[in-house]
Protein backbone atom coordinates (compact mmCIF):
# COMPACT_ATOMS: atom_id res chain seq x y z
CA UNK A 1 0.00 0.00 0.00
CA UNK A 2 1.20 3.41 -0.90
CA UNK A 3 0.18 6.71 0.52
CA UNK A 4 -0.44 9.99 -2.11
CA UNK A 5 0.75 13.17 0.70
CA UNK A 6 -0.02 16.38 -1.36
CA UNK A 7 2.68 18.53 -2.44
CA UNK A 8 1.48 21.67 -1.68
CA UNK A 9 2.34 23.01 1.75
CA UNK A 10 -0.56 25.01 2.03
CA UNK A 11 -3.37 22.37 1.78
CA UNK A 12 -4.09 20.41 5.43
CA UNK A 13 -6.03 17.93 3.99
CA UNK A 14 -4.04 14.56 3.36
CA UNK A 15 -4.85 12.67 0.39
CA UNK A 16 -4.46 8.95 0.57
CA UNK A 17 -4.94 6.90 -2.52
CA UNK A 18 -4.99 2.92 -1.58
CA UNK A 19 -3.02 1.29 -4.49
CA UNK A 20 -5.52 -1.71 -5.84
CA UNK A 21 -3.17 -3.16 -8.43
CA UNK A 22 -1.87 -5.56 -5.64
CA UNK A 23 -5.46 -6.77 -4.35
CA UNK A 24 -6.74 -7.10 -7.60
CA UNK A 25 -3.77 -9.47 -8.22
CA UNK A 26 -4.33 -11.24 -5.15
CA UNK A 27 -7.88 -11.75 -6.18
CA UNK A 28 -7.44 -13.29 -9.85
CA UNK A 29 -5.15 -15.44 -8.28
CA UNK A 30 -7.11 -16.84 -5.91
CA UNK A 31 -9.87 -16.88 -8.30
CA UNK A 32 -7.95 -19.01 -10.60
CA UNK A 33 -6.63 -21.23 -7.78
CA UNK A 34 -10.33 -22.18 -6.94
CA UNK A 35 -11.13 -22.97 -10.91
CA UNK A 36 -7.96 -25.04 -11.12
CA UNK A 37 -9.23 -26.87 -7.31
CA UNK A 38 -12.76 -27.50 -8.36
CA UNK A 39 -13.20 -30.88 -9.03
CA UNK A 40 -14.80 -32.03 -12.48
CA UNK A 41 -17.87 -33.60 -11.92
CA UNK A 42 -18.79 -36.33 -12.98
CA UNK A 43 -22.25 -38.11 -14.03
CA UNK A 44 -21.27 -41.38 -15.21
CA UNK A 45 -23.12 -44.24 -13.94
CA UNK A 46 -21.58 -47.09 -13.09
CA UNK A 47 -23.50 -50.46 -14.42
CA UNK A 48 -22.10 -53.77 -14.09
CA UNK A 49 -22.74 -55.05 -17.70
CA UNK A 50 -22.99 -58.86 -18.66
CA UNK A 51 -19.82 -60.33 -20.03
CA UNK A 52 -19.86 -63.27 -22.84
CA UNK A 53 -22.61 -64.48 -25.16
CA UNK A 54 -25.87 -65.20 -24.09
CA UNK A 55 -27.03 -68.76 -23.49
CA UNK A 56 -28.49 -70.15 -26.47
CA UNK A 57 -32.13 -70.48 -26.30
CA UNK A 58 -33.54 -73.71 -25.23
CA UNK A 59 -37.11 -74.11 -26.27
CA UNK A 60 -38.26 -72.42 -30.18
CA UNK A 61 -41.52 -71.48 -28.85
CA UNK A 62 -41.42 -68.08 -27.78
CA UNK A 63 -42.93 -67.14 -24.40
CA UNK A 64 -46.79 -66.36 -24.72
CA UNK A 65 -48.28 -62.98 -23.74
CA UNK A 66 -51.14 -63.29 -21.19
CA UNK A 67 -53.74 -60.54 -20.19
CA UNK A 68 -55.10 -60.51 -16.81
CA UNK A 69 -57.51 -58.30 -16.40
CA UNK A 70 -59.55 -57.25 -13.07
CA UNK A 71 -63.00 -55.48 -13.37
CA UNK A 72 -64.47 -52.66 -11.09
CA UNK A 73 -66.40 -56.02 -9.04
CA UNK A 74 -62.97 -57.71 -8.71
CA UNK A 75 -63.87 -60.23 -11.51
CA UNK A 76 -60.82 -62.43 -12.94
CA UNK A 77 -59.67 -63.05 -16.41
CA UNK A 78 -57.74 -64.76 -18.08
CA UNK A 79 -56.88 -63.78 -21.84
CA UNK A 80 -60.58 -62.84 -21.93
CA UNK A 81 -61.61 -65.64 -20.49
CA UNK A 82 -63.40 -65.67 -16.69
CA UNK A 83 -61.30 -67.29 -13.93
CA UNK A 84 -63.83 -68.99 -11.35
CA UNK A 85 -61.87 -68.50 -7.93
CA UNK A 86 -58.93 -68.10 -6.79
CA UNK A 87 -57.13 -71.40 -6.87
CA UNK A 88 -57.95 -71.60 -10.74
CA UNK A 89 -55.87 -68.52 -10.71
CA UNK A 90 -53.10 -70.00 -8.74
CA UNK A 91 -53.27 -73.38 -10.84
CA UNK A 92 -52.59 -70.86 -13.68
CA UNK A 93 -49.74 -69.50 -12.39
CA UNK A 94 -48.27 -72.80 -11.42
CA UNK A 95 -48.03 -73.82 -15.18
CA UNK A 96 -46.38 -70.07 -16.35
CA UNK A 97 -44.08 -70.56 -13.35
CA UNK A 98 -43.01 -74.31 -14.25
CA UNK A 99 -41.67 -73.04 -17.33
CA UNK A 100 -38.16 -72.31 -18.14
CA UNK A 101 -39.15 -68.96 -20.03
CA UNK A 102 -41.73 -67.76 -18.26
CA UNK A 103 -44.91 -66.38 -20.28
CA UNK A 104 -45.15 -62.55 -19.79
CA UNK A 105 -48.50 -61.53 -17.92
CA UNK A 106 -49.96 -58.04 -18.38
CA UNK A 107 -51.78 -56.72 -15.51
CA UNK A 108 -54.59 -54.76 -16.42
CA UNK A 109 -56.63 -53.44 -13.18
CA UNK A 110 -59.77 -51.29 -13.89
CA UNK A 111 -59.80 -47.64 -12.58
CA UNK A 112 -62.57 -48.45 -10.24
CA UNK A 113 -60.83 -51.93 -8.83
CA UNK A 114 -59.85 -51.90 -5.61
CA UNK A 115 -56.34 -52.11 -4.51
CA UNK A 116 -56.97 -55.37 -2.72
CA UNK A 117 -57.45 -57.15 -5.73
CA UNK A 118 -54.48 -56.23 -7.54
CA UNK A 119 -52.54 -57.15 -3.90
CA UNK A 120 -53.67 -60.59 -3.86
CA UNK A 121 -53.09 -61.37 -7.37
CA UNK A 122 -49.70 -59.79 -6.97
CA UNK A 123 -48.63 -61.21 -3.99
CA UNK A 124 -50.01 -64.77 -5.58
CA UNK A 125 -47.45 -63.97 -8.17
CA UNK A 126 -44.98 -63.14 -5.98
CA UNK A 127 -45.04 -66.27 -4.04
CA UNK A 128 -45.46 -68.61 -6.75
CA UNK A 129 -42.05 -66.76 -8.31
CA UNK A 130 -43.94 -64.99 -11.41
CA UNK A 131 -41.07 -62.54 -12.71
CA UNK A 132 -42.34 -61.73 -15.88
CA UNK A 133 -45.28 -59.54 -14.38
CA UNK A 134 -46.66 -55.69 -15.11
CA UNK A 135 -49.31 -53.45 -14.65
CA UNK A 136 -50.52 -52.03 -17.43
CA UNK A 137 -52.93 -48.66 -16.42
CA UNK A 138 -55.02 -46.30 -18.50
CA UNK A 139 -54.76 -43.08 -17.14
CA UNK A 140 -57.77 -41.46 -19.32
CA UNK A 141 -60.75 -40.30 -17.58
Amino acid sequence: MSMNVGSNKHDDDVIIDVNMTPLIDVMLVLLIMFIITIPIPNNAININLPNGTPPPQVNDKPPESVDLRIDAQGKIFWNEQPIADRQALEALFQNVSTKSDQDQIKLKPDRMTEYKDVAMVMALAQRLNITKIGIISNNTP
